[in-house]
């Protein structure tokens, strides 16, 4: 499922963000099992991909609220998650990560917390108190910044269906590490 909010000035590169975003999605999140519960979703044809032309932080918010609407309006069987993507918003990290407060300060005026969980993902992903190229960074490095919109009831029957959720973060940080960047680079040659 696409579509474009505020449209993307350049329609061909517009499809290109979209079309790279899938590829990361088969390719690292799926393919590497970074998210278990990323391929049920992917091969149901249940994640959105909405890309946004928004440019500030306000703008972003607002395409936001909107895709929070829309889920709560479409049957999860049809739309389980969305990937907002906006690459002309928030593209350098830092802001990003500063943003984020933004955004979770919303779902809770939108009382949408126990509905909603925001993931976020950004082509500069940095954990606090790592080196910017360690490849544990890796496992949020999305092409574009996007924020990855999961509904709460998903991820609770998702974590009930694997046994050992909590190890997920540490095994990612194993398999990044066992792949390592140039592991990482031939994922994209085809």
């Amino acid at each position: 499922m696409t579509q474009l909010l505020q449209p993307y000035p350049d329609t061909a590169a517009g499809e290109e963000i979209i079309a790279s975003t899938k590829v990361w999605l088969e390719r690292a999140v799926i393919g590497l099992n970074l998210c278990p519960f990323a391929k049920s979703v992917f091969v149901k044809k249940q994640v959105r991909y909405a890309l946004t032309a928004a440019s500030t932080p306000d703008e972003l918010l607002a395409e936001l609220e909107h895709e929070l609407a829309l889920m709560v309006e479409t049957d999860p069987a049809k739309l389980d998650t969305t990937l907002l993507i906006h690459p002309l918003a928030m593209t350098d990290f830092l802001d990003f990560h500063f943003f984020l407060g933004e955004v979770d300060a919303l779902i809770r005026n939108l009382d949408y917390e126990g509905v909603f969980q925001i993931a976020s993902l950004h082509p500069q992903y940095e954990f606090a108190g790592s080196e910017p190229d360690d490849i544990a960074n890796f496992t949020n490095r999305s092409p574009y910044p996007t924020l990855h919109l999961l509904r709460e009831s998903s991820i609770d029957r998702a974590v009930a269906a694997f046994p050992d959720a909590e190890a997920i973060f540490e095994r990612n940080i194993e398999t990044m590490e066992r792949l390592g960047h140039e592991g990482w680079k031939k994922l994209w040659l085809s």
